[in-house]
C-alpha cells in the first residue's frame, strides 16, 4: 500500500498559472513538487517523491485523464480543483474512478487558500490506495529485490518469449528457457525481442538429461520406475524443468501457457513434493481492486476439501498473503454467520476454523461467515459484533472449488478486479501454473510471484 499522505492535484478546465498551489503546499507543511510539462515518466517521478517526509502536494499536468492514470499507477489520492463541483468535475471524478484512481475530493480555487479546510477535505488519513497498476509495480519491485532464477519450459510459445523479454529488460528475474536454441533466437529476432540475458537449454540434447534421469529413477524406484523409463520421462519439458528446480539449477518454474494444469503440476508432486506437515497443495488468487487487495482460496485445485484441509488451506493462505503485503484476517465463508444457520456445511466451517488455529495459533481466522459479514463493517456489527475478523477480512476461504471458481470470476468479470494467480502453495519449492489463455502480462505477473515465493527461504 502506498503513502496516502501525499496528494496529486489536478485542475479541471482551468490553467494552473493563477492558482497559488505553492501557498497551499506551504500551509500543508509540504513541498510543492511541480512538473513543468507533461512527462511520460510521471509515475517514476512521483514514486521518488513518496520517500519524502511529510505530506506532498504534487502538481498535475493539466490533463485530467493523464493525472488520473498517474495517480492510480503510483498510489496517491487525486484532488480535483474546479470552478464548481458539478458538470465537468463530476465527469472527471467518474473517469478517475473508472481508471482505478482514488479521488480525495473536489475543491474550488478559493478553497486552496484555506490550508486547514483543505487538509480536512483531502483527508490526509485516507485509507491506503490500491490499484492494478500500483500492485503490479510493487510486485515487480519485490520480485526484482528477490533476485530469483525462474525456468520457463514453453520456449515455443510466443507469449512466453514476449514475457521473457520484459522480465529480462526490467530485471524481474533471471531466466532459463527450454527449447531449440536456434528456433528461439530466430523467433525472438522476428518478434524484435531481446533474450540475450536468458539461458536457453534444449532439454532433448542437454547433458543434464542423463543426470536428471538417474535422479528421477532413484526418487521413483519404489514405484518401479526404471532408468530407461526415467530417460523417456525427462524428454517431457515439465519433468525436465521440475528437475531443474529440484536440483537447485532454478528457484522456481512457471508453465501451463500451452499445457494442462495436470501436465504442469504432476511432476511437482513426484519430484519436489509437499512441505513438511503439509497434507494438501492448494492455491490463492490475489484480487486487486481499487482501494483494496484481497486473497481468495482455494479457487483452482481442491474440489471438495475436508474440514481439516480447509483449515490447512486457511493457515497457508494467510502465510502466502502476507508475502504480498496483506496483513491477513481470514474468513471461513459459508451461507451462515456464526449460529445463524445449521447443517453439515456450517459444522464443517466451524471445524475448519479450529483446524486452522491448531496449525497456527497466531492466525486471525473466524467462521462460518457470510461474505457480507466478512467484508462489510456495518453488517459485521449486527451479525458478528465480537469477531476480530468480521467486517475487515482480506483473505476469503471458499468452502469448495465450485464456489471459489465462481466467486473469483464474478469479482473479475463484474467487479473489475485484477485476478492474479492461481498461486500454488504447499510445495517445497515454487511451481505456478498458467491458464492456456494467459496473456503476456499474466505471465509476467506469475513469473514475479514465483520469484517472490522463491525468495522466501
Amino acid at each position: 500500500m502506498s503513502n496516502a499522505r501525499s496528494v496529486l492535484v489536478s485542475v479541471v478546465g482551468r490553467d494552473f498559472a493563477d492558482l497559488n498551489l505553492a501557498e497551499t503546499a506551504h500551509q500543508l507543511d509540504a513541498q510543492l513538487r511541480a512538473l513543468d510539462e507533461l512527462n511520460p515518466k510521471l509515475a517514476d517521478v512521483v514514486a521518488a517523491e513518496l520517500t519524502a517526509d511529510g505530506p506532498v502536494v504534487i502538481q498535475g499536468t493539466g490533463d485530467t485523464h493523464f493525472d488520473s492514470v498517474a495517480a492510480a499507477a503510483v498510489g496517491v489520492p487525486l484532488l480535483f480543483v474546479a470552478e464548481q463541483e458539478k458538470g465537468a468535475a463530476e465527469l472527471a471524478v467518474r473517469h478517475a474512478k473508472d481508471v482505478q484512481a482514488t479521488v480525495a475530493g473536489v475543491v474550488t480555487p478559493d478553497h486552496l487558500q484555506d490550508g486547514e479546510a483543505l487538509a480536512r477535505q483531502i483527508n490526509l488519513n485516507v485509507e491506503p490506495v490500491m490499484s492494478a497498476d500500483l500492485f503490479q509495480k510493487q510486485l515487480i519491485d519485490q520480485a526484482r529485490a528477490a533476485g530469483s532464477h525462474i525456468v520457463l519450459p514453453e520456449g515455443d510459445d510466443d507469449r512466453i518469449l514476449e514475457a521473457a523479454h520484459v522480465v529480462l529488460r526490467d530485471k524481474v528475474a533471471k531466466l532459463t528457457i527450454l527449447g531449440n536454441e536456434a528456433d528461439i533466437k530466430a523467433r525472438a529476432e522476428e518478434l524484435k525481442l531481446d533474450l540475450a540475458g536468458a539461458e536457453i537449454i534444449n532439454h532433448l540434447e542437454s547433458p543434464l538429461a542423463e543426470e536428471f534421469a538417474a535422479d528421477f529413477a532413484e526418487l521413483r524406484k519404489k514405484k518401479g520406475v526404471t532408468l530407461e523409463q526415467a530417460r523417456e520421462t525427462m524428454k517431457d519439458i515439465s519433468y525436465f524443468a521440475t528437475m531443474m528446480v529440484h536440483k537447485g539449477l532454478a528457484d522456481g518454474m512457471v508453465s501451463g501457457a500451452a499445457h494442462t494444469t495436470a501436465h504442469t503440476i504432476k511432476p511437482s508432486f513426484q519430484i519436489i513434493k509437499t512441505k513438511p506437515n503439509a497434507s494438501v497443495v492448494s492455491s490463492i488468487f490475489l484480487m486487486v481492486m481499487r482501494g483494496r487487495l484481497w486473497a481468495f482460496g482455494d479457487c483452482a485445485v481442491n474440489p471438495n476439501p475436508t474440514a481439516e484441509q480447509l483449515g490447512e488451506i486457511a493457515a497457508v493462505s494467510a502465510k502466502t498473503a502476507s508475502q504480498f503485503g496483506i496483513d491477513p484476517r481470514v474468513a471461513m465463508l459459508s451461507y451462515s454467520s456464526g449460529t445463524s444457520g445449521s447443517g453439515p456445511d456450517v459444522e464443517r466451517a466451524v471445524a475448519a476454523v479450529e483446524a486452522a488455529k491448531q496449525l497456527d495459533s497466531s492466525v486471525k481466522v473466524d467462521g462460518p461467515l457470510q461474505f457480507d459479514a466478512a467484508c462489510d463493517p456495518g453488517v459485521a456489527k449486527k451479525k458478528m459484533p465480537d469477531s476480530e475478523v468480521a467486517g475487515q477480512a482480506n483473505v476469503f476461504i471458499f468452502p469448495d472449488l465450485e464456489a471459489g471458481n465462481i466467486g473469483y470470476k464474478t469479482a473479475q468479470r463484474t467487479g473489475g478486479a485484477l485476478a492474479v494467480g492461481p498461486i500454488l502453495q504447499g510445495l517445497n519449492k515454487p511451481v505456478n501454473d498458467l491458464s492456456r489463455g494467459a496473456t503476456v502480462p499474466d505471465i509476467i505477473n506469475t513469473v514475479a510471484i514465483t520469484a517472490i515465493q522463491a525468495g522466501e527461504k
